[in-house]
């Protein structure tokens, strides 16, 4: 498939990367009202799946970034654009991310697409729909191309997906946002990921994490080690970047798929951009527009406003016409 010549030409405001970045959680402001359905997990948990349905034969599966949930501003803006669209959605809400603290220590990672593939099943045995897609953003996103990737026997069902704005590669994201110019986001990140971390550490007090090691994590590297790795079985930081970064899955990635990644997005490393695994790809499509932010793509002019949820329709379209 081929590298994609973006459409996206934003006013000048937008033209900053990281005006772009923040427009969306400061200055949306859209309602949406969603029917919750809990679902249980083989050890022991639940995720909590935010329906919004208009009576389609098609169903987006949306899922958030590092920390987000069903009520980030991005998720409720591409859904309520679909469902005016009259196509059926339902957000995810990773493991500890719905306002209710999960059952086990641990709760989610970048890579974690057991979880995606428990609630695909779901989706199948209790409704009857034509089409699924996957609807992935940031961390979202990542997770759904390593789904797509390495799960060998897709069910039929499953159409292809739509991803924005990935951090294909972990590693490089990682120290991408280490920098100084990302200092903001980190320090946003950590402070959630922190007050979690101390959170589960009171719930499970014979827990082996090292409070002192979170309490002086700067850095996801810090954080990564002191946590995540230990939580789920990697050895280190790199150890699961390695594992979970979606970029060496999309060479087998066999459903049609949509990957937009801005060039100017502060939060990916020039390795995010798989332009080498996507040569000659029969079913992955890599658009990069020149501006674009990390899940902003906005404009003030009203027929470019929702120009990220139009490309998803769009795609949808193209998926399953």
């Amino acid at each position: 498939m081929p590298l994609i010549e973006s459409t996206y030409k934003p006013s000048f405001l937008f033209k900053n990367a990281h005006i772009n970045t923040v427009y969306k959680t400061l200055f949306y402001n859209q309602l949406i009202t969603y029917q919750r359905e809990r679902i249980l997990t083989p050890d022991n948990d639940f995720l909590d799946l935010d329906f919004s349905k208009v009576g389609s034969n098609t169903l987006v599966i949306a899922m958030h970034g590092l920390e987000g949930s069903s009520k980030s501003n991005y998720i409720i803006s591409a859904i309520n654009y679909l469902n005016a669209k009259k196509i059926d959605c339902v957000a995810v809400n990773f493991r500890g991310c719905s306002g209710e603290d999960n059952n086990n220590l641990y709760s989610y990672n970048s890579g974690k697409t057991d979880d995606v593939d428990l609630i695909v099943n779901h989706v199948i045995s209790t409704s009857n729909y034509k089409n699924i897609i996957l609807l992935g953003y940031s961390m979202g996103g990542n997770i759904t191309l390593k789904y797509l990737g390495e799960t060998t026997h897709l069910i039929p069902k499953i159409k292809g997906a739509i991803t924005i704005s990935v951090p294909c590669d972990l590693r490089g994201s990682s120290q991408a946002l280490s920098t100084w110019e990302n200092s903001v986001y980190m320090n946003r990140f950590l402070k959630t990921l922190k007050e979690k971390t101390f959170l589960k550490m009171k719930k499970f007090p014979k827990s082996k994490i090292n409070s002192e090691n979170v309490l002086n994590a700067k850095t996801f590297e810090d954080f990564d080690n002191a946590v995540t790795a230990p939580l789920f079985g990697f050895k280190n930081a790199e150890d699961y970047w390695a594992k979970c970064s979606s970029k060496k899955f999309i060479p087998r990635i066999q459903k049609p798929t949509l990957l937009i990644n801005a060039l100017d997005d502060s939060f990916l490393s020039k390795s995010c951009f798989p332009f080498k695994e996507v040569k000659n790809h029969e079913y992955f499509n890599l658009e990069t527009p020149k501006y674009g932010g990390h899940v902003g793509f906005n404009s003030i002019f009203k027929k470019d406003s929702f120009w990220s949820e139009k490309r998803i329709f769009d795609f949808i379209n193209h998926i399953i016409s």
